[in-house]
């Protein structure tokens, strides 16, 4: 049903509205999406998430190669995922081996890879 202008100088459905609003997410919450997307969408830590999904564990030198990049970009970037809390390290005398953070991490992080590569596969890129 669509009544009213809400002061938005249109018409609305207001049961549309509340379930929209009621799906919303907190504020922390978007926070926190926002944060995770912003660290997993950067190209390079995107190919280590990747090949960390495909293999348990690997050295830094292990991680640069399979994502095709410098030792140092590699150590930089899982850094930050390790700070993000998505991937711990084990020492092994002088080496740092890499892997995701725990069991429940690895299904969402394949999935969402997932969705996301439908995704970019359906949406054009941007013009510019």
């Amino acid at each position: 049903m669509i009544v009213g202008d809400a002061g938005h100088g249109h018409p609305f459905d207001p049961e549309s509205v509340e379930r929209a609003r009621s799906a919303r997410l907190s504020s922390a919450e978007v926070d926190r999406l926002a944060e995770v997307l912003s660290i997993v969408g950067e190209p390079v830590r995107a190919r280590i998430i990747t090949a960390l999904l495909a293999v348990e564990e690997l050295c830094v030198g292990d991680v640069a190669l399979a994502a095709d990049v410098s030792e140092d970009a590699a150590s930089y970037a899982l850094r930050v995922l390790r700070t993000a809390g998505l991937v711990q390290r084990r020492r092994q005398g002088r080496l740092n081996f890499y892997r995701l953070a725990d069991d429940d991490t690895q299904p969402a992080l394949r999935s969402a890879l997932a969705e996301l590569r439908r995704l970019a596969a359906a949406t054009p890129p941007p013009a510019g």
